[in-house]
């Protein structure tokens, strides 16, 4: 699945395919869907200061960058690319590429 967003200016294409927990293990180190999992903590927050301190901006910002690597493999290493934009709007850009983080773990019935 892929979709392509405008950020600061720049056509920004982003891709989720199978080897995209496997490129992001291999880039942060980490799990990709204990990573993701972690998210539904949110969903225990009681109030605002709650989710901030249950969230992790960074695992957002690597989400982000291996979308993009995922449908680019010549973008740079992840800071080097983020400093490419002055602006990054992370709380606009994450619910438009919601459709595939869920399509690189939901299960499809038959």
């Amino acid at each position: 699945m892929e979709k392509t967003l405008t950020i600061d200016g720049k056509k920004v294409r982003f891709k989720s395919t199978a080897a995209t927990p496997l490129r992001y293990k291999a880039q942060f180190g980490k799990d990709f869907f204990k990573e993701i999992y972690k998210l539904d903590a949110l969903n225990s927050a009681e109030n605002t200061a709650d989710v901030f301190e249950k969230l992790d901006f960074d695992f957002f910002y690597n989400l982000i960058w291996v979308l993009a690597k995922t449908a680019n493999p010549s973008i740079p290493d992840p800071i080097t690319w983020l400093d490419e934009f002055d602006e990054f709007p992370l709380m606009d850009i994450i619910p438009e590429l919601q459709d595939l983080l869920i399509s690189t773990i939901q299960s499809k019935k038959k």
